[in-house]
């Protein structure tokens, strides 16, 4: 299973940085109005700091973006080797945050900045506490990458110098790049003598046994070979190019000790796009919960007094990223001599084996389903029956918008298994609003492939508004 040690380290940076944004402006505000207001050669002014703390607690989500914006979220710049790029973004981050403040405060009429001196201790101050706040999350993930925890376990592949190179900073400096050695296919001349123990014969032994989070190649030699296996287990995949590729690279770029490695991405969804859309999801689940609570319970009761014996959530057992099992929630649709049965044994049981064929032509999907209750036709065709998978999304079992949650026998109707599996599940999806179950099979797995490939925030609000419109519209719901 692939460690989560970046999207953790990211997330407490985003509160690190909220935390060091309010506390800065704090301090300057309190500073100037309560320290050195009596001084006679500084205007004194009313002053209300928990009104102006206030303000800027509600700012920050837009303060948070002008940082992501300045790359300040990447591994490459949190991590690497030297701290003056990340100096020189946070003290552009201190002045462009001050500045948006300021901008704010012009065009809401609102004053931010009573008197100028607030704005300049201001970006002294956020300077100071960002790059306090980030030394310790930096010192603290360096004490847990020393002790082994969360690294991201690294098989290097390939005939070359740098395997050699590569081998010896990981093994040497697990704190500073957060990998760990996991294992080296390569000529025993190309791994350094310390590490020969590491070697495997092919790349199919190393995955099997070194549970491996990260493939790097280092040479060109079956590129596609080494990448295809790399992502089919759903690990990362770096190159590290040559002098002429690496000046024509398509991937992120990061130096593992002085060598640049070039991870190739099966999807644009990774690193801060991740950390945006589960904040969205967390959000949104949490609100849309409250907000369905009573037609959830008005679904709820009546489908117990239909059959008293039974519950009315179904846990029915998904697919979702890295190939990852979960208990899919939903309200329980078909009758429960059935359910939890795959189609041909219920439509064998219930006498009717001609159905067999028709379903699985039409895409596992069949109108006037005779295992489906009366209930349960109205609550798929209004939808209500998805209203659970609101607490999967906030548990993070899958996404509000994501290529449809697989069963895990469906696989084999999968071309490329590993493109779709290489993001979260979704309660909608591509697929479902552009046709639901009015498209064949083949079209609906196509959609979500093009949504892994080609995700971006405009195309999950495009499909978002869109599944809105479908929802009411009761379009293939049938």
């Amino acid at each position: 299973m692939r460690k989560k040690s970046d999207l953790i380290i990211r997330l407490a940076l985003i509160i690190g940085d909220a935390a060091a944004l309010i506390a800065s402006f704090a301090v300057a505000y309190f500073i100037r109005a309560y320290v050195i207001s009596q001084n006679q050669y500084f205007v004194n002014f009313n002053s209300d700091l928990s009104e102006f703390v206030f303000s800027i607690i509600f700012l920050i989500p837009a303060l948070l973006i002008i940082l992501a914006a300045l790359g300040l979220y990447k591994k490459r710049v949190f991590m690497g080797r030297s701290r003056l790029p990340e100096l020189g973004r946070i003290l552009l981050a201190s002045v462009l945050s001050v500045a948006a403040l300021i901008t704010y405060g012009f065009f809401a009429e609102t004053n931010l900045f009573p008197v100028r001196t607030i704005a300049i201790f201001s970006v002294g101050f956020s300077f100071l506490f960002l790059l306090i706040e980030r030394s310790l999350i930096r010192l603290i993930a360096h004490q847990i990458f020393r002790k082994d925890y969360g690294t991201r376990r690294v098989i290097i592949v390939g005939n070359n110098s740098n395997t050699e190179y590569l081998a010896s900073y990981i093994a040497s400096y697990p704190e500073k790049c957060g990998y760990h050695l996991a294992g080296i296919v390569a000529n025993r001349k190309y791994i350094p003598k310390d590490l020969k123990t590491h070697q495997y014969s092919s790349l199919k032994e190393a995955l099997k046994k070194s549970r491996a989070d990260v493939v790097f190649q280092t040479d060109e030699k079956a590129t596609e070979y080494v990448y295809k296996q790399a992502i089919s287990k759903h690990l990362l995949y770096y190159f590290v190019p040559s002098e002429t590729a690496l000046s024509s690279h398509f991937g992120d770029i990061e130096l593992i000790g002085n060598t640049p490695a070039v991870m190739v991405k099966l999807t644009p969804l990774y690193g801060g796009a991740a950390v945006i859309k589960r904040t969205f999801d967390i959000c949104f689940s949490f609100i849309a919960i409250i907000i369905a609570a009573i037609p959830m319970l008005l679904t709820w009761i009546a489908i117990k007094l239909s059959d008293i014996k039974h519950s009315p959530i179904y846990a029915d057992e998904r697919l979702t990223r890295y190939n990852r099992k979960f208990k899919c929630y939903k309200f329980r649709s078909m009758k429960s001599e059935y359910s939890g049965m795959p189609a041909e044994a219920a439509f064998i049981k219930m006498g009717k084996p001609e159905l067999i064929k028709a379903y699985r032509k039409n895409g596992d999907f069949m109108k006037n389903d005779p295992r489906i209750t009366k209930i349960g036709k109205f609550i798929r065709a209004t939808s209500l029956d998805e209203l659970p998978q609101l607490f999967n999304i906030l548990k993070g079992d899958i996404s509000l918008i994501g290529p449809r949650a697989l069963l895990p026998g469906e696989l084999r109707n999968y071309g490329d298994r590993s493109l779709i599996l290489s993001v979260k599940s979704g309660l909608t999806g591509f697929a479902q609003v552009s046709g639901r179950r009015d498209i064949p099979f083949e079209e609906r797995r196509m959609l979500d492939i093009y949504y892994v490939k080609n995700w971006s925030l405009w195309l999950d609000l495009q499909i978002f508004f869109k599944t809105i419109l479908v929802v009411i519209r009761g379009d293939g719901a049938k």
